[in-house]
C-alpha cells in the first residue's frame, strides 16, 4: 500500500510534535511519535507512527467489579498520559512462550493500545483500515505489551493497529456459581465495541477492522467470528495457529467446584473474593498442571479454562456455528506452523528410539486404521526420527486437522488457507510463535534470535506481511480462495514462498 502518513505540521509546537493528542469519548489522551522500519530492512527509518498506551477501556475488575462483566472506563478529567503500557492481567512470568511478553504490575488490566500513522480523526469512509490483535498464552498468560506487538509496520504501510488486554485464568474463564460467565470475552467484546466508537478519533475506519490473534488469540478470534452478538463489531478476521477451547459447560462447572473446594471456599462471588490474588494463581497452577504426557492431555481432554459454552455468549461450539452459517459473511484467513509442537519433543528422541511405531502413533492418538496411510503421507517427517514424527502427530492433532475441518464447516464462506513452513536457524523446524514476527515485520525486534536462529529472512517477512496488509485493507490476502468441495489453494510461505494444491493432504488420514 502506498504510506498514509502524515507529516508533522510545520508550525505545531514542540510539545505537539512530541506528544500527539487525541479525544476519546471518556476524554482526551497524549501519545508518543515512534519510528518504523522500512520495508525490506532492518534499520531505522525515518518514517514514524504514534503510539498510544495503557487506554482504559474499562474500569478495574477490583473490587465489586471482581468477577463481574466489564464496565466501560468512566470519562476522566484532563489529559490522560498514554506513554506507557498499562497493567497486565499476566503476573509474573510463567514461561511458556518464545513471544517476549512482559508483565505489568497494577489493578486497572483492561485497556488497549493504539498505534496509529494518522493521529486525526477520520471523516466516514475516509479513515485507515484496523487490525484488532489478540495476543496468546493459553488463556491464563500472554500480554499485550510486546514490543513486537507495537503495530509500527502495519502502520507504515497504512493500517491503525490496536492490541487488547483481557483477564486470564480463573478470572477470565472460570466458572463461578453467581457471577458472569466468559469474563474474558466480554473484555474483549468490550475492547471491541470500544474500538467501533472510538477508532475514527486515531485515523481508523470501525467499518474496516480484521480482529487478528494467535495460538490461543487465534481461538479467541475464531470464537469471535462463531459468536451472533459480536458480528457487528469486525469485518474479517486472520487466526493465526489458532486454538479453540469451546469448554463444555459441564467441565467448566465441575472444575470451578473441585478449585473452590481445594481452596475451602464456596463456589461464589463471595467465596472466591476472600482469596487474594496471588492465592488464586497459585491454585490454578497446581490445578492446571499435567502429567509427563501433557500435550496429549490437552489435545484429548481439552483446556479446563477458556472460553465456554454458555448457552449466552456461547449459544453452542464453534464449529456448529460456522457449519450454521454464522459469520459466513466474513473473510478469513487461517493457517499453521509445520511444527507447532515439536520442539517439546526435542529432547525424547532417546526415549522414543526403540518405540514401534504404531505403538508411538497409538498412543498419541492415532487409530490403527489410520496409521499407515499416515506414516505414507508423512514419510518426509518420518526419516528424521521418531521424535520429529511424534511432534508432528501432536501438532496435526492440534493445530493442522482444525485448519481442515474450519475450512469445511464455513462451506463456501471465503477463506483463504496458508502454511508456515521455513525452518527457524535456532531449531531446524517452523515452530509454535514463529511465524509472530513475520506477520507483524519485526524481525528486528528484540529476543528473536532464540525463536528464529540468526539473520531470518526479511524477504520472507516482506511477502507474508503484505499479504496480511493486503487482507487487512480490501479483504483479499492475493492467493486464491480456499474451497474444500473444489480449490484446495494453500499458501505456502517457506525459503522460496509458493501456491500449493492441498499442501495440508498430510493430516487428511486424520479426517478418516
Amino acid at each position: 500500500m502506498e504510506n498514509t502518513q502524515t507529516p508533522l505540521d510545520p508550525e505545531a509546537t514542540a510539545e505537539e510534535a512530541a506528544h500527539p493528542e487525541v479525544q476519546t469519548l471518556a476524554g482526551p489522551v497524549r501519545g508518543r511519535w515512534k519510528d518504523t522500519t522500512p520495508p525490506g530492512s532492518g534499520a531505522r527509518g525515518a518514517l514514524r507512527s504514534a503510539a498510544f498506551l495503557g487506554i482504559p477501556f474499562a474500569e478495574a475488575p477490583v473490587g465489586e467489579l471482581r468477577f463481574a462483566a466489564p464496565v466501560p472506563k468512566a470519562p476522566w478529567e484532563g489529559v490522560l498520559d498514554a506513554a506507557s503500557f498499562g497493567p497486565t492481567a499476566q503476573r509474573g512470568d510463567p514461561g511458556v512462550t518464545l513471544i517476549p511478553e512482559p508483565s505489568v504490575p497494577g489493578e486497572s488490566t483492561l485497556n488497549v493500545n493504539v498505534h496509529t500513522p494518522s493521529p486525526e480523526r477520520a471523516t466516514d469512509g475516509d479513515g485507515l483500515p484496523v487490525l484488532v490483535y489478540i495476543h496468546g498464552g493459553g488463556y491464563f498468560a500472554g500480554s499485550p505489551a510486546s514490543p513486537w506487538y507495537d503495530g509500527r509496520n502495519f502502520n507504515r504501510d497504512g493500517v491503525v493497529t490496536v492490541t487488547i488486554s483481557y483477564r486470564l485464568g480463573f478470572d477470565g474463564f472460570g466458572w463461578i456459581e453467581d457471577a458472569p460467565s466468559n469474563r474474558g470475552v466480554r473484555d474483549w467484546l468490550l475492547a471491541l465495541e470500544w474500538v467501533q466508537q472510538n477508532i475514527a478519533a486515531f485515523g481508523g475506519d470501525p467499518a474496516r477492522v480484521t480482529i487478528a490473534g494467535q495460538s490461543a488469540g487465534g481461538g479467541a478470534v475464531l470464537t469471535l467470528l462463531g459468536m451472533e452478538k459480536a458480528q457487528h463489531l469486525f469485518h474479517s478476521v486472520y487466526a493465526i495457529s489458532g486454538a479453540l477451547a469451546d469448554v463444555t459447560p459441564e467441565k467448566s462447572e465441575a472444575f470451578g467446584r473441585a478449585l473452590a473446594a481445594t481452596a475451602g471456599v464456596e463456589p461464589t462471588r463471595a467465596g472466591w473474593s476472600t482469596l487474594d490474588e496471588e492465592r488464586i494463581l497459585e491454585l490454578q497452577k497446581k490445578a492446571t498442571e499435567l502429567g509427563p504426557d501433557a500435550l496429549n492431555e490437552v489435545v484429548d481432554g481439552g483446556l479446563p479454562l477458556g472460553p465456554t459454552i454458555d448457552g449466552d455468549l456461547l449459544v453452542r461450539s464453534t464449529p456448529e456455528s460456522l457449519r450454521n452459517g454464522v459469520g459466513a459473511s466474513k473473510p478469513l484467513v487461517l493457517g499453521a506452523t509445520d511444527d507447532e509442537f515439536t520442539m517439546a519433543m526435542a529432547d525424547a528422541g532417546a526415549k522414543l528410539a526403540l518405540v514401534p511405531k504404531g505403538i508411538l502413533l497409538g498412543k498419541l492418538g492415532v487409530p490403527k486404521r489410520a496409521q499407515k496411510a499416515y506414516l505414507e503421507a508423512n514419510a518426509d517427517v518420518v526419516a528424521k526420527g521418531k521424535a520429529r514424527l511424534a511432534g508432528r502427530v501432536l501438532t496435526d492433532r492440534m493445530f493442522r486437522i482444525a485448519v481442515l475441518k474450519i475450512v469445511a464447516d464455513r462451506g463456501a464462506a471465503p477463506t483463504w488457507v496458508y502454511r508456515f513452513a521455513w525452518p527457524s536457524g535456532h531449531f531446524g523446524f517452523a515452530e509454535h510463535c514463529l511465524d509472530v514476527p513475520f506477520f507483524f515485520d519485526c524481525l528486528d525486534g528484540p529476543a528473536m534470535e532464540p525463536l528464529a536462529g540468526p539473520n531470518p529472512p526479511q524477504a520472507l517477512a516482506d511477502e507474508l506481511h503484505a499479504a496480511a496488509v493486503a487482507f487487512i485493507a480490501a479483504g483479499d490476502p492475493g492467493w486464491p480462495r480456499y474451497d474444500d468441495a473444489s480449490a484446495r489453494t494453500v499458501r505456502v510461505y517457506d525459503a522460496r514462498t509458493r501456491d500449493e494444491d492441498d499442501a495440508y493432504g498430510s493430516v487428511r488420514p486424520l479426517l478418516t
